[in-house]
């Protein structure tokens, strides 16, 4: 199938049980038209593949659920993909160049004759693609050079994960057949050997696996993993995500000192991270800690040994269907967030404090009911919200009158991660 055959095929309707399943019902004109426009990008940017067969691949975004900072110190996380995703049309060869053209990006060219890394990519799309690429030809894929066009409505810089979303939909046209886990590992590989970021698994293990995701990183290099089905429109609730608009510049030195005061916490123990810590010994240290840690430090550490709790209680919610105790669970998370880690504002600006004005909003606007959280790394970006049905409508308005039109997104679950739509 060529792509003039493909977007027939797409405007035709023949994708549509595969796009209803990504998207839902409401979508699907949206999507259709997403994925025409998609063919009609891919034939201008590849005019000498016009004959060529092409492939169509999708991988989505996450919400983290519950488990606020957790991951880096070996702990538990909830999460879920999203239905906002980062698409691909691939054309394979049998060559040694991959070319991507990326929606709104100049193109990228990588010769993977060779998958050192190369010091001159790091920090660009890339590298992600040389990293992509030498993690599956470890994990033993035949890797060969394919021309691609992608495109993405995975907000960057909102806590969804347009990157993991990104690499995991590398990680699938190479390689469709791999286990989700691995494309996730490989992502990771990629990130922090080439990309040269040291980020942790949970972004790309949502994005791989799909569905709700609880994920324990005890071990690290083999971490537990239980998916389970989460539909919110069972129980009368809708997921917003709301964009806050503030400026991540300069959040670099607030992100890091997160981990950076827990690991101090757990060396003062004799430890590496809060995982290998006794929570018990932990309060009754706390007066000597004072000697070598800073105050803050012992109260993010407090709060992950209550979070790393919650995001596996949040977790056995999900599973019984127990919606109440769930809302509950990410009160208490949000709270915790605000009180205990402290990241809802940087001290660098505290007169900035969009993540707090959502939050003191959805308080007012939704008077108890539901509930809301800071999303992501926090300081900046977006925050989470569990809304009734009832007054959904009702919270997008509010939220939208604030921080501007669309900026309040309706999220629902899903079910698949990294996938090759077939036709």
């Amino acid at each position: 199938m060529n792509i003039t055959e493909l977007k027939s095929r797409v405007e035709a309707g023949e994708l549509d049980e595969q796009l209803l399943k990504l998207y839902g019902k409401s979508q699907l004109e949206m999507q259709r038209f997403r994925y025409s426009e998609a063919c009609d990008e891919f034939a201008a940017t590849f005019p000498e593949l016009k004959d060529a067969a092409v492939e169509l691949y999708s991988a989505p975004g996450r919400t983290e659920i519950c488990g606020n900072h957790t991951d880096h110190q070996h702990g538990c996380v909830l999460a879920a993909a999203v239905d906002l995703d980062a698409i691909g049309i691939v054309s394979y060869n049998d060559g040694s160049v991959i070319r991507i053209k990326s929606s709104g990006y100049e193109m990228d060219t990588v010769d993977i004759s060779d998958l050192t890394p190369v010091e001159a990519e790091k920090g660009t799309s890339a590298s992600l693609i040389r990293g992509i690429a030498a993690g599956c030809a470890k994990y033993g894929t035949r890797v060969c050079g394919f021309d691609a066009y992608t495109t993405s409505n995975v907000l960057a810089g909102s806590g969804l994960s347009s990157s993991a979303a990104f690499e995991v939909l590398l990680g699938t046209m190479i390689d469709d057949k791999a286990d989700p886990v691995a494309i996730a590992k490989i992502g990771q590989f990629a990130e922090n050997e080439y990309f040269g970021k040291k980020s942790g698994l949970m972004d790309q293990t949502a994005c791989a696996v799909g569905g709700a995701v609880f994920i324990d990183f005890e071990d690290i290099e083999a971490p537990r993993i239980e998916t389970s089905a989460f539909d919110l429109a069972k129980y009368g609730y809708t997921m917003f995500i709301t964009d806050t608009k503030g400026s991540h510049a300069d959040l670099s030195d607030d992100y890091s000192a997160i981990p950076s005061e827990m690991i101090s916490v757990a060396k003062a123990m004799g430890k590496e991270v809060l995982r290998e810590c006794d929570e018990e010994d932990f309060y009754a240290l706390v007066p000597k800690l004072r000697e070598k840690c800073s105050d803050r430090a012992i109260i993010r550490a407090g709060h992950f040994f209550n979070e790393n709790k919650r995001a596996a209680i949040a977790a056995k919610a999900i599973e019984s269907g127990s919606i109440a105790f769930f809302l509950d669970i990410i009160r208490k998370s949000g709270r915790s967030s605000a009180m205990w880690l402290q990241n809802l504002y940087s001290p660098k600006e505290p007169l900035a404090q969009g993540i707090t004005l959502a939050l003191a909003m959805s308080e007012k606007t939704l008077h108890g009911a539901g509930a809301y959280r800071v999303h992501g790394g926090g300081f900046a970006g977006t925050i989470q919200a569990f809304v009734p049905n009832e007054l959904a409508e009702t919270y997008r308005a509010a939220m939208d009158r604030i921080f501007g039109a669309g900026s309040c997104i309706n999220l629902h679950i899903r079910t698949s991660g990294g996938v090759k739509i077939s036709l």
